[in-house]
């Protein structure tokens, strides 16, 4: 081995991990999710077309067109729906987010759709991608204080990936959360 790709290999060495940290999603803070999510809809709906709660989970044009932000700084163990308490500062974020909403918006509702990469059953990754919504829903319920009221939960399990990858990929693991009450009724 020749000094130069000793040299190299010590350089890659010592770039990897700060790499491997610049990849490690971003949580975001209480007034960037309360800036996303108090967006005007990229659609303005008549009161005459609002729909139902299991119809606008069910229509991605509406789903898209509702104020959103992705929620992928929440690490779960994997093939695990529960959020391990060292994740709670940054679900803290999302309750202060959550709770500012309410006391601006009377009626506020949000709507958690839970995603998975690809690696896994298809049946798998849609039950794993219900029970995340569901926990980070009842993780801001139970300790945090958010009225359960305030938040409809979902699965889409690897039916919207952000990657289209068959491997596993991190971006593809998240929360999206939606606010929906100009949608429905």
């Amino acid at each position: 081995m020749n000094r130069r790709t000793l040299l190299a290999g010590l350089a890659a060495m010592v770039a990897a991990p700060s790499l491997a940290l610049a990849q490690e999603p971003k949580a975001p803070s209480a007034g960037q999710i309360l800036r996303q999510l108090d967006a005007a809809p990229r659609r303005r709906i008549r009161p005459e077309e609002r729909v139902t709660i299991q119809e606008f989970r069910r229509r991605q044009d509406l789903r898209r067109a509702a104020p959103s932000i992705d929620i992928q700084a929440i690490n779960f163990e994997f093939g695990s729906a529960t959020i391990p308490r060292s994740e709670y500062r940054k679900v803290r974020e999302i309750a202060d987010a959550l709770s500012r909403l309410a006391q601006r918006r009377r009626g506020a509702l949000f709507l958690f759709e839970g995603h998975t990469d690809a690696v896994g059953s298809r049946e798998s990754n849609q039950i794993l991608s219900e029970r995340r919504a569901a926990s980070l829903k009842r993780v801001l319920v139970t300790e945090f204080g958010i009225p359960s009221r305030m938040i409809e939960t979902v699965g889409y399990g690897e039916d919207f990936l952000l990657v289209d990858t068959p491997y596993e990929d991190w971006r593809n693991r998240r929360v999206t959360i939606r606010r929906i009450d100009e949608f429905v009724r």
